[in-house]
């Protein structure tokens, strides 16, 4: 039997980490071998996982999480961190879901536990998916009714912008004159010759 290490995250400073560390502490983890971030879980690439993962966490090791969600935010990035951990011989225990836990199960056990975190997860990263499309679309809608116009906005003419373009095309004024004249830089100038003039 490996060590057991315990991991514990909030998203920010201002949150704390009292209620999972007693949880992990009332599982059996020490105090020293808690490791803690106060970061966003949107990736993995925090200090203290990283330690975890990096330096500290060997093969016949156990990791404990209060809740699945305490890995991160992206069930698609837990889905490949959770696979990674079982590659290099990690168990995981999950404190509020023991279902999931692969301390203590036979290989065969650990197999049924990963696809069951698998289909798991993308189910919930699929959900989370549409979930995320709903809302843009529902936000979106709404916006319209408003009367909020989406993109950039489109550069006005400056005045005299035919002429001086019928100049540059005859050969009368050189492309630098002409967007001097009409105090355009270069790229709006040939934007709006491309949306004229085409």
């Amino acid at each position: 039997m490996g060590r057991v290490y315990g991991y514990a995250r909030v998203s920010s400073t201002e949150q704390n980490l009292d209620r999972q560390i007693e949880a992990l502490v009332a599982y059996g983890v020490e105090d020293r071998h808690i490791i803690t971030d106060k970061m966003s879980g949107k990736d993995f690439s925090r200090p203290g996982y990283m330690t975890l993962k990096e330096q500290l966490l060997r093969s016949g090791d156990v990791l404990v999480i209060k809740e699945l969600d305490r890995l991160g935010r992206d069930y698609e990035a837990i889905k490949n961190e959770w696979h990674e951990l079982r590659q290099m011989g990690i168990d995981v225990v999950v404190i509020d879901m023991p279902m999931l836990s692969t301390a203590d199960k036979t290989d065969l056990e650990k197999v049924l536990i990963a696809n069951i975190i698998f289909e798991l997860l993308s189910y919930l990263a699929e959900k989370e998916r549409v979930k995320i499309k709903t809302r843009q679309a529902e936000g979106i809608a709404a916006a319209k009714q408003k009367g909020v116009k989406f993109g950039r906005p489109k550069a006005k003419l400056p005045t005299g912008f035919a002429e001086e373009v019928r100049k540059w095309q005859a050969g009368e004024q050189t492309a630098t004159e002409t967007m001097a004249k009409l105090g355009l830089k270069r790229t709006t100038f040939y934007k709006l010759v491309k949306e004229v003039c085409i």
